[in-house]
């Protein structure tokens, strides 16, 4: 439980970072009101891969099997040229037996965690919040309304965060020039139904194909589908719907068979990407979560696992220490510890897959896969690319009991005792 009294707690955004924070400080006694701009709650996006830290942190809220049930596991991450050279080939079981990503839909998370919480739950639509008092607690909507005053108000509004700003001005604040088109698709007789699959021409095209289950009410398997594009593209992308699919076809033939029942471009969500990085995540009762705290390119796919850690390293910070700043200072300082190496390789890797330098691209398509098969570089690549790694050379530490639970749920052939992975940390 929280070392100090129980808080009024405003949540801005519901999303990952405000659900799961909403259950997590509701589960320890705090009030929570939680403010969504969208006049009807639901979720925004396709598909995500949830790693071991985001999977902790279901885990933790007790909504793991759940997860599991309507997920897909996912043990390779793989990705080649058009030619089938390959680029990355990485497997979860070569950093450990127990690890494996879970692909999901936005729809069964968002509906998990929404379902979970019951007890205590206030929510106001349709209410875009666009004016905070950080030093009182309060917050303004659209309509001229004031909401608090709060003893804590998290800011979760997303990349496009308008309060971020009253928290501190970013140090770093710009829109990536490249986007995405994405959509769900029947998973029908695809092939690779545990693995992430990526596909490349140079750096100027990428499509994508992640294995993503089912979702409550739907029981049939699908795969999410991305395309890669640059944003100034978006609008107009897919209006010639012949020259579209002509396009994807010669990328990824079979991708674009299962894509013939989508509606194009009706059918195709729109996704643009920001990098942020603010100053500080905090001032007087207000901190900042999720990507309003530290947006980054989709290139690593860690957004949703960090805005569970995130919810997580909150609700610890708070019951370990009974004044807010004190708890505020240990929230940012745990998260940066782990979030900084994430910023630094999602911003030098953007280019070598998003952008019109062909020639950057060309020697990935020569040296990236030769690079990951050298001793020790693998094991550090593996690190980033499942969310383990802290800073440079740390590990990250997730509890012994979720370890062993992931363990006990893994196939019986890759079992093994998790007494070789002292503190917690993945060995």
């Amino acid at each position: 439980m929280s070392a100090s009294r129980p808080l009024r707690i405003g949540i801005v955004g519901y999303g990952t970072a405000g659900q799961a924070s909403a259950l997590l400080l509701t589960a320890d006694g705090h009030r929570v009101e939680v403010f969504e701009r969208a006049p009807q709650l639901g979720p925004v996006g396709a598909g995500f891969l949830l790693q071991p830290t985001g999977l902790a942190v279901l885990w933790e809220l007790g909504l793991l099997d759940a997860a599991l049930a309507h997920g897909a596991r996912v043990g390779r991450l793989f990705g080649e040229t058009v030619a089938g050279r390959a680029v990355m080939d990485m497997r979860y079981r070569e950093l450990d037996p127990c690890l494996f990503g879970l692909g999901m839909q936005r729809g069964a998370l968002f509906g998990l965690l929404d379902e979970a919480w019951r007890d205590g739950r206030s929510v106001h639509c349709g209410r875009r919040i666009v004016e905070m008092d950080a030093e009182c607690g309060l917050l303004r909507d659209e309509h001229g309304e004031e909401h608090g005053a709060f003893d804590l108000v998290i800011v979760a509004d997303g990349a496009a965060s308008a309060l971020r700003s009253s928290v501190a001005a970013p140090a770093l604040d710009r829109p990536y020039p490249w986007g995405a088109q994405w959509c769900l698709v029947a998973q029908r007789d695809w092939g690779f139904v545990d693995e992430l699959r990526q596909r490349y021409v140079g750096a100027r095209r990428m499509a994508g194909m992640l294995p993503v289950g089912t979702r409550p009410g739907d029981p049939t398997p699908r795969l999410s589908f991305f395309w890669s594009l640059p944003t100034a593209d978006l609008p107009a992308a897919g209006e010639d719907e012949a020259a579209w699919r002509r396009d994807v076809a010669e990328v990824w033939p079979e991708a674009a068979a299962l894509l013939r029942d989508t509606a194009v471009p009706g059918g195709l969500a729109q996704a643009r990407y920001r990098d942020t990085v603010q100053r500080r995540w905090h001032r007087g009762r207000a901190a900042l979560m999720g990507d309003a705290a530290h947006a980054m390119s989709p290139q690593l796919g860690q957004g949703v696992n960090m805005a569970l850690a995130d919810a997580l390293a909150l609700r610890d910070a708070l019951r370990t220490h009974a004044a807010l700043p004190d708890a505020f200072a240990a929230y940012e300082r745990r998260r940066r510890d782990h979030l900084g190496i994430y910023h630094f390789w999602s911003r030098w890797l953007t280019p070598l897959f998003q952008s019109e330098r062909d020639r950057l691209a060309a020697m990935r398509d020569r040296v990236f896969h030769p690079m990951s098969r050298l001793p020790g570089g693998r094991g550090q690549m593996l690190r980033v690319l499942t969310g383990t790694r802290r800073g440079w050379l740390g590990t990250y530490a997730m509890a012994p009991a979720f370890i062993d639970a992931l363990s006990e749920r893994a196939p019986r052939s890759s079992q093994h005792p998790a007494t070789d992975r002292p503190g917690g940390e993945i060995a």
